[in-house]
């Protein structure tokens, strides 16, 4: 007698909603004013599966001090709540009462974590944090890289080929993959350099023929984030609106639905 056929597993098991924003530290432009609990439940309407944070305190001690709803947990947890119970923190920039980075919040479970440095010399820190994450639905991990990467452009020149290194050494060919998060690429150069060095794609380049404008926020006429995938298709990729974004981040978050 045959085998019998593996169960075939839902469609909704093979997707997964992600988002992308700046969190500017928890405080609004030119840090007028701390939002990050208003922040919180703006992403938390969202509904997203998973989320890739930028610019995310780890901790500041002078602000523990002064601010009055200053939470005890880094911000990340803080921001994870009970609707994320899965996350992981790349520390970038490190200061003498503090420090911040990158971050990915998720509802699957974070199989491992690395956090890379490819900060260029000067003072700016930079970082690239890839997870591996398990999901229902999938042979093998799902892998997700939050990126934010420089202002200046040899310097984002430089961090693109790393991030096309980390790809090729460190996510299987067959895997899939989402790479999302700050890039600052103005000029919109990194996606003929991601697409190919490591496969990549952007999302609304391949939905809409142009990206994202996200920057700023009030007014959106830069397109400095992105997300990029391999190995999966997207459907619905839209920038967030100005209400009530505008006031919560400089940028413009983005959302898109990941089928594998």
């Amino acid at each position: 007698m045959p085998a019998p056929e593996p169960a075939s597993v839902p469609a909704a098991a093979r997707r997964v909603k992600v988002m992308t924003v700046n969190t500017h530290k928890g405080f609004t432009t030119f840090n007028r004013r701390f939002i990050l609990p208003e922040l919180r439940e703006a992403v938390r309407t969202v509904g997203a599966d998973v989320v890739f944070l930028q610019e995310v305190l780890g901790t500041h001690e002078r602000h523990a001090r002064r601010v009055d709803n200053w939470p005890e947990a880094p911000h990340y947890e803080f921001l994870a709540d009970t609707m994320w119970p899965q996350f992981a923190y790349g520390r970038n920039a490190v200061y003498p009462r503090g420090h911040h980075g990158n971050a990915l919040l998720s509802k699957f479970p974070i199989v491992h974590h690395r956090n890379h440095d490819v900060s260029v010399a000067g003072p700016e820190k930079r970082g690239l944090l890839h997870c591996a994450i398990r999901m229902p639905g999938i042979a093998g991990e799902l892998h997700a890289i939050c990126a934010h990467l420089g202002l200046a452009e040899s310097h984002r020149q430089q961090q693109l080929e790393l991030l096309c290194h980390i790809v090729r050494d460190e996510v299987p060919a067959d895997a899939p993959l989402i790479v999302a998060g700050d890039f600052n690429d103005w000029r919109s150069r990194a996606n003929a350099v991601l697409e190919e060095g490591a496969g990549l794609k952007e999302v609304f380049m391949s939905a809409t023929g142009k990206a994202a404008r996200t920057f700023p926020a009030r007014f959106p006429l830069l397109p400095l984030d992105r997300i990029y995938v391999r190995n999966a298709d997207v459907s619905a990729p839209v920038v967030l609106p100005r209400t009530p974004w505008s006031h919560l981040s400089d940028h413009a978050p983005l959302v898109a639905e990941i089928h594998f």
